[in-house]
């Protein structure tokens, strides 16, 4: 079992900046592949960006061009780099750490909250 512990989240101002930050427990980080997801009220969860264990991102198209994705496999963390922030990107967002390489279950951590407003 692995634990995944999010931190980062808050109040932000349209057009602000905020990094959100994601721990994972266990020694086989490195070869997990690694995703953000959000989910706003009344609204279903959705992919924001994943990362592989090789090291390639993707995003989507909503977040594209502002959101960046990153992992350090020393500190077993993963990374989201959110700049321009809108209104519509507030939602809780949660770690995800795929170990379908390992066969093993998905886990998710348990959420950071991002609020967009002025």
């Amino acid at each position: 079992q692995v634990q995944l512990v999010e931190s980062g989240g808050g109040l932000v101002q349209p057009g602000g900046s905020l990094r959100l930050s994601c721990v994972v427990s266990g020694s086989r980080f490195s070869l997990y592949n690694l995703g953000w997801y959000r989910q706003a009220p009344g609204k279903q969860r959705e992919l924001v960006a994943s990362i592989t264990n090789g090291g390639r991102s993707n995003y989507a198209d909503s977040v594209k061009g502002r959101f960046t994705i990153s992992r350090d496999n020393v500190k077993n963390t993963v990374y989201l780099q959110m700049n321009s922030l809108k209104p519509e990107d507030t939602a809780l967002y949660y770690c995800n750490a795929n170990r379908a390489v390992l066969g093993l279950p998905n886990s998710w951590g348990q959420g950071t909250q991002v609020t967009v407003s002025s």
